[in-house]
């Protein structure tokens, strides 16, 4: 069968289910994440994940293991912080929706103990469909970070960069994804943000993506910022297709996505994350023909939620999945 012209995916993270919490341990983890590669399959989701279930620690639940299941096991990073570390590192600008780093950096950055291959190779075997696998930029890494050696962030986050690009370049995955959420509250950044996303981009063997929002936290936005200041560093990547969050936001910016290169695919928010109301297919759908109004037909690819689906009840999740599709359908026919 064909692929469809726009298809779906969801970012990435799913609620952990309670069972998973309660009785954390090998066995249980493969089966929660088969629970949630087949509720995928069955809502009719075109590129699946394993919902990030292995990257959740009850002992950093705030981020879901988006940045210490990364940043801990490196080489140079250190857990253990003064209450001087601890004070200063909240002084820092952008990062007062977390009370502590992630870690100092007390030497050179090095791979250490991380190992996304072996991750990726248990999850590989359990479906048959196209998988997705995510990982998150080297730049939101960066920021969480107290560096008391380099005192240079983008020399640290090229070394980052180097960690996460040896290790995605040994994973085959339909699609690998980059997740950045504190760039676009960030701008001043942009400027040279671009350079280590791309030196992890390179090393992606499948089709390759770069997730943008503002936060999801607690289920508050957390960057304040505008696309209109990001435009420039997106077409500087070398990235197959973009994860975008529009549905929490509203549309009104879409129109400054037609600066966007023509080589880059658009994926659009359409599943308001940070809501417990469940979308209709007519509103996906609507959302759908906005965009392609706006963007011209063809330029949407992708369809999908604002952010990941952690914060959300299962039940919640599940019916925002199941609308996804059927509003997609609804849109195509």
């Amino acid at each position: 069968m064909a692929d469809p012209l726009i298809k779906t995916t969801v970012v990435g993270s799913y609620p952990i289910p309670s069972w998973l919490a309660a009785m954390p341990s090998t066995p249980t983890l493969r089966d929660a994440i088969m629970v949630v590669l087949k509720t995928q399959e069955l809502a009719g989701i075109d590129v699946i994940a394993d919902g990030e279930l292995s990257r959740f620690n009850v002992s950093h639940p705030e981020t879901n293991g988006m940045i210490e299941y990364f940043i801990s096991p490196m080489e140079g990073v250190r857990c253990n912080l003064s209450r001087a570390e601890l004070e200063e590192f909240r002084s820092i600008p952008g990062m007062a929706f977390r009370q502590r780093p992630a870690g100092v950096v007390y030497q050179k950055i090095g791979e250490g103990t991380l190992d996304l291959p072996s991750a990726w190779r248990f999850v590989k075997p359990l479906t048959d469909r196209p998988l997705k696998f995510t990982v998150t930029s080297p730049y939101m890494l960066a920021k969480t970070l107290h560096d008391t050696i380099y005192r240079d962030r983008e020399k640290l986050t090229m070394d980052i960069a180097e960690v996460l690009r040896r290790q995605v370049s040994e994973i085959d995955a339909a699609v690998v994804q980059v997740d950045e959420a504190n760039l676009p509250g960030s701008p001043e950044d942009a400027s040279w943000a671009h350079e280590p996303i791309n030196h992890v981009l390179d090393a992606i063997r499948g089709e390759k993506a770069l997730h943008l929002c503002f936060g999801n936290y607690g289920g508050q936005t957390i960057q304040r910022g505008e696309w209109k200041n990001l435009i420039d560093f997106l077409n500087r990547l070398r990235v197959d297709h973009l994860v975008l969050e529009f549905a929490r936001r509203g549309y009104g910016e879409l129109e400054l996505f037609r600066d966007l290169r023509p080589g880059i695919a658009i994926g659009l928010g359409v599943i308001d994350i940070k809501d417990n109301g469940v979308e209709t297919p007519d509103e996906i759908a609507r959302r759908v023909e906005n965009a392609e109004k706006i963007l011209g037909k063809g330029r949407v690819k992708w369809v999908h939620p604002d952010c990941g689906f952690w914060m959300l009840h299962r039940s919640v999740a599940d019916r925002k999945m199941r609308a996804l599709v059927a509003g997609r359908d609804l849109y195509c026919k």
